[in-house]
């Protein structure tokens, strides 16, 4: 048997205006990316431009933050803390019913099953970390020309903040791009893939039952278990249909409330 190399985990302490946000553990890698995508996710930003100035600083552990816009920690820091489930635990300011209240998806974009198990393989070709120690988490944009972005971390959240905080950097839309996850999609994850604006997300794993009732109340297709040529469509927004299922029509389209799974 092959020896792989151990994942590494830093405790990071995130400082925002001054104030101390919280201790995260994370892989010491595209940290800016992940405070940029953590400050969105959890609504201390709505747009880049609202950060004024990100310093990494490895040898204190530390990521301190100028944000040029009307926030206000007092009011921020007095909401209830929910602490994420699974490796690399973190922090959000966001209960279910907050999610909610964010945006409906209107993407009328549509994706085969077969192109996001392509691309799923991909994305695993391309996690170098995870290839290295075997076990880290994460997280990939497909660009609308078929492009994949990636990044990794310990935590399964924290390699989704670092995707979105590279998206957000980049000023990419998220109308016609998709998310691709190795971790199971919870609430929280759910959250930051509504928070963006993605249409379709797709895991290796699968999706709680939480997570799939806010993706059909926010429109948001959910696809999971995306592995060789399986997967499960946990949603029936029309953006996913099966042309892999020898026991179905090509193209066949998902009905409302259906719960698809393809073996082949």
């Amino acid at each position: 048997m092959l020896k792989k190399g151990c994942p590494d985990e830093y405790p990071i302490t995130l400082v925002v205006n001054g104030y101390e946000v919280a201790v995260f553990q994370l892989t010491n890698q595209d940290l800016e990316d992940w405070a940029y995508g953590y400050l969105f996710s959890e609504g201390f930003i709505g747009s880049p431009e609202e950060v004024e100035e990100v310093e990494v600083n490895e040898d204190t552990g530390t990521i301190q933050v100028s944000l040029n816009n009307d926030f206000e920690p007092e009011q921020m820091f007095s909401k209830k803390k929910h602490y994420t489930a699974g490796c690399g635990r973190g922090v959000t300011f966001f209960s279910m019913t907050d999610v909610k209240n964010f945006r409906k998806v209107t993407s009328h974009e549509k994706f085969a099953l077969s192109y996001l198990l392509k691309k799923r393989s991909e994305f695993a070709q391309n996690t170098p970390l995870y290839i290295e120690t075997g076990g880290m988490h994460g997280a990939c944009i497909i660009h609308e020309d078929g492009s994949i972005s990636v990044r990794e971390d310990i935590g399964r959240h924290n390699a989704v903040d670092k995707i979105i905080g590279h998206a957000l950097r980049k000023r990419l839309q998220p109308d016609r791009l998709v998310l691709l996850t190795t971790g199971r999609v919870s609430y929280e994850m759910l959250s930051k893939t509504a928070k963006f604006g993605f249409a379709v997300i797709g895991s290796r794993t699968a999706a709680t039952k939480q997570a799939i009732q806010l993706a059909r109340f926010l429109n948001i297709e959910v696809v999971g278990y995306l592995r060789g040529k399986m997967a499960t469509v946990y949603t029936s927004s029309g953006r996913v249909y099966d042309d892999v299922s020898n026991s179905t029509v090509a193209a066949k389209p998902i009905e409302r409330g259906e719960v698809l799974t393809i073996f082949n």
